[in-house]
């Protein structure tokens, strides 16, 4: 089953009241009780401990865990006695107000969850006093990736299809597609994973990439599908993708950390000779150029080929007259 950022918060927040009333629980059966694998909960995990009532030391979660067993060392940090009310101070009133505002303007936001947010808007105004006369004086504007998690995770949760304009980088064009959302997820940026009817195959789309979206009235029916497993990353190459050959210079040296690799040898210059498996081996012309003199495509030879046209016709621009 798809599970969206809201989905994970809230089983966060019960994750918090499960684990402090089961001191030393065991992984397996955490993970059966909240219907996820081991694998997420281990994640979930991974992130409690940057959360608390406040970034001072011993009010973020103390979690952790052996692989078999969770322990909280400090659970009384979220209980009833936990430390001293917290009053926010009129900076902090004032961002909580804009940020509020500037969500319930959301067009993607569910009624729902918009008259809540209006209701908690209101509720601070009211706490904040004086400090809310500085608030209505600012206001926020959303980028459009912003709107596109919104509508995205309503699309989600009322299994309906979506209609989008997506850039492809690879091939440097604009595509329209109706897609079937599977989950929304973080890996560095926010992706939406979704049944694309255009290809009739799953696929993944970088949200900062959608030039626009529509929610459809269609409903959403994706073929049943196994979600990928992202702990090694985003991208993972298949043995099957074609074979991509780069030497890089010591200023390369980057590409191995960023890239899945099958092989980094070391050149006598300092430099790296590296090999790896692309599905689309022309979305690599763009690593070459972002290279310049740092790095070059060695093989295949048309893709090198490829990347050295790209070069030519970026430096040909500069000689072009505006």
């Amino acid at each position: 089953m798809a599970t969206n950022a809201i989905d994970r918060t809230r089983r966060m927040l019960s994750l918090v009241t499960y684990l402090r009333e089961r001191p030393g629980a065991r992984v397996d059966e955490v993970a059966r009780a909240f219907g996820i694998s081991q694998d997420e909960l281990i994640s979930d995990l991974s992130v409690l401990p940057m959360c608390g009532t406040s970034f001072r030391g011993g009010d973020l979660l103390d979690i952790d865990t052996d692989g078999e067993h969770i322990w909280w060392y400090n659970a009384e940090a979220t209980g009833s006695s936990a430390g001293e009310p917290l009053r926010l101070a009129a900076d902090e009133a004032t961002a909580l107000l804009v940020a509020a505002r500037a969500v319930a303007t959301l067009p993607g936001l569910r009624d729902g969850d918009r008259e809540a947010l209006l209701r908690a808007t209101a509720k601070l105004e009211a706490a904040a006093g004086e400090s809310a006369g500085a608030s209505s004086r600012l206001s926020v504007t959303f980028e459009s990736e912003g709107e596109v998690f919104a509508v995205a995770d309503r699309a989600l949760t009322e299994r309906r299809r979506l209609r989008i304009r997506y850039y492809s980088p690879g091939r440097d064009e604009l595509t329209d597609r109706e897609i079937d959302p599977v989950r929304l997820f973080a890996v560095g940026h926010t992706y939406l994973e979704a049944w694309c009817r255009r290809s009739e195959a799953r696929r993944t789309f970088r949200l900062d990439r959608v030039a626009s979206v529509e929610l459809l009235d269609t409903p959403a029916d994706p073929p049943p599908v196994e979600p990928r497993d992202l702990s090694e990353g985003l991208v993972q190459p298949a043995a099957s993708d074609p074979e991509v050959i780069i030497e890089v210079g010591p200023g390369g040296r980057w590409v191995a950390e960023y890239y899945p690799h099958d092989t980094a040898e070391e050149l006598p210059d300092g430099g790296l000779r590296i090999t790896l498996r692309t599905p689309d081996p022309a979305t690599l012309r763009r690593l070459a150029l972002r290279l310049g003199r740092d790095g070059r495509i060695v093989a295949p030879a048309q893709l090198a080929d490829s990347a050295r046209e790209a070069a030519r016709a970026a430096l040909a621009a500069y000689d072009t007259p505006a």
